[in-house]
């Protein structure tokens, strides 16, 4: 069937872009555990706690890409859009076998190094994810001095079972890219995304411009964005605004102080006149006479 036939006739081919519902189950060791949902209520009857920020329904999907494992990827090429279907896959087209030889030693000193032990709200306990020379591992056991890591996948050697459902194919430009955002990264609503004559650009959420899990995803978006919608141009926009002070509710501006006159200084020679004595100085001329009183005339000899 030729890609024009199949896009008309809304059977999906690798490499598009589609809204997918699921449920996904591992089975195995007389136990069965949800992998992933897009159904809230599945999440709830299966006790697993929801994550922040997470949300449910129906998700962006690349066929045929690297979300799930490549015998799961290729089952859902050929889909019908709107047709339900379920799915079994053996460990080795699932996560893969276990193997013995991913399940090492370390001690306790060189488990204590890692960055993430070094927080201060780090715990250390069966189960934890710890990351060692860029592999992730979850603790299987641990003493005073020892600690085991598994580094096979979470459900490697378990059967794994999945319901499928793709809702709609995406195809225009402009949310192709949200979803290789979304894909990649996660939190695509919160970016502002525009096409026009082959430029993309994507305005990047305040929350993302120092998140580090972005500066890591930004690479592979853009090399995504490249080989799928092919652009000329892929235009990363952060913008910084200076923040305000926000005025109180019912706080007015003060009105500016009016500009007066300086106080006038007294003269010179009144400032510098002493204040008269109604005794006047102790033995001085003109003492015990009026304030105000002309002196005598002296006549010449």
């Amino acid at each position: 069937m030729s890609a024009s036939s199949s896009r008309s006739s809304g059977v999906t081919e690798s490499g598009d872009f589609v809204r997918l519902e699921y449920d996904l189950w591992a089975e195995g060791g007389g136990r069965t555990e949800l992998v992933d949902t897009t159904h809230e209520e599945v999440a709830q009857q299966a006790n697993v706690p929801r994550s922040e920020g997470q949300t449910f329904g129906p998700r962006p999907h690349l066929i045929g890409g690297e979300y799930f494992p490549a015998s799961v990827e290729n089952s859902l090429v050929g889909l019908r859009i709107g047709e339900e279907v379920e799915r079994e896959f053996a460990p080795a087209d699932a996560f893969g076998e276990r193997d013995p030889k991913l399940i090492e030693l370390f001690t306790m000193h060189e488990i204590s190094r890692l960055p993430e032990m070094r927080r201060e709200d780090a715990h250390l306990d069966i189960g934890t994810v710890l990351t060692i020379e860029g592999r992730r591992g979850r603790v299987v056991t641990l003493t005073a001095a020892r600690v085991r890591v598994d580094f096979n996948p979470p459900f490697s050697g378990r059967k794994v079972r999945g319901k499928f459902k793709v809702t709609e194919r995406i195809s225009e430009p402009v949310e192709q890219a949200r979803a290789i955002v979304e894909l990649q990264y996660g939190r695509s609503s919160e970016f502002h995304i525009e096409s026009h004559e082959k430029t993309l650009t994507l305005k990047i959420p305040d929350r993302s411009k120092f998140d580090i899990s972005w500066m890591a995803s930004k690479p592979r978006v853009i090399d995504r964005l490249r080989t799928a919608l092919k652009p000329h141009t892929i235009r990363i926009v952060e913008e910084y605004v200076t923040p305000t002070p926000e005025k109180k509710e019912g706080e007015t501006a003060k009105p500016a102080a009016p500009e007066t006159a300086p106080a006038e200084s007294p003269a010179p020679e009144a400032a510098e006149k002493p204040a008269a004595s109604k005794a006047g100085h102790a033995g001085g001329k003109g003492a015990g006479k009026p304030a105000g009183a002309k002196p005598a005339a002296v006549e010449p000899e």
